[in-house]
């Protein structure tokens, strides 16, 4: 969607970002429990790309998710992807997963749906766009890296009503948040109205054409 804006859009909104201190993990304090739990990805390690295949620009399925680390009297837990990066007062949400069972350690590749795939049964919650799917990163081109917080809660009790929002989540973080783990992965759409090396021409002086190289 957002790869037919222009890069000259995504250029002047570089500096507008939501920023990383309000994504979930860091807007809920949850003292000794913080990054007890670890989140993996066999697709790609913290802070590097997030393969195209799971994004706009390639078959837009969920990626794979494994985590360690849930404390025992776990009753749930709760995964939410958030985009700190979005020109967007708040960080925009791209999934959120709910009533994960706590002895579950992982999220297959297309567990949750998204275009073109119905998932796995995950029951999800609404993204920004108000869509109980998993939404493809699609930075704007030419706006820069954007960090995609990967994050999974386990709760000590209660489960949801509905199909929750973000504003649920951050609430039944705070009242029975037990521990927190969060893996980032980036994506980035060039711009380009800037040439790179690569794009450059090279000049031959006039000339030159019988010089010795």
């Amino acid at each position: 969607m957002l790869e037919k804006l222009p890069d000259a859009i995504g250029h002047a909104l570089r500096g507008q970002r939501a920023g990383l201190e309000k994504i979930a993990f860091h807007a809920v304090d949850l003292r000794a429990g913080m990054a007890q739990i670890a989140v993996t990805s066999l697709a790609f390690v913290d802070h590097a790309p997030i393969p195209e295949r799971y994004t706009a620009d390639g078959a837009g399925i969920s990626p794979p998710l494994q985590w360690s680390g849930v404390p025992t009297g776990a009753h749930s837990l709760v995964m939410i992807v958030e985009d700190a990066d979005a020109p967007t007062p708040q960080p925009l949400v791209h999934a959120i997963a709910v009533d994960l069972a706590a002895e579950d350690a992982a999220l297959a590749e297309g567990a949750l749906p998204s275009r073109d795939h119905e998932g796995s049964g995950v029951r999800s919650g609404r993204n920004s766009v108000l869509q109980a799917a998993w939404l493809p990163p699609d930075p704007p081109p030419g706006h820069g890296v954007h960090r995609y917080a990967f994050q999974v809660f386990a709760l000590a009790a209660g489960e949801f009503d509905g199909t929750p929002g973000r504003d649920a989540v951050l609430d039944a973080i705070r009242e029975h948040g037990l521990a927190s783990g969060c893996l980032i992965g980036t994506y980035e759409r060039p711009d380009g109205s800037i040439r790179t090396p690569a794009d450059a021409t090279v000049e031959v002086p006039a000339g030159s054409a019988g010089l010795a190289t």
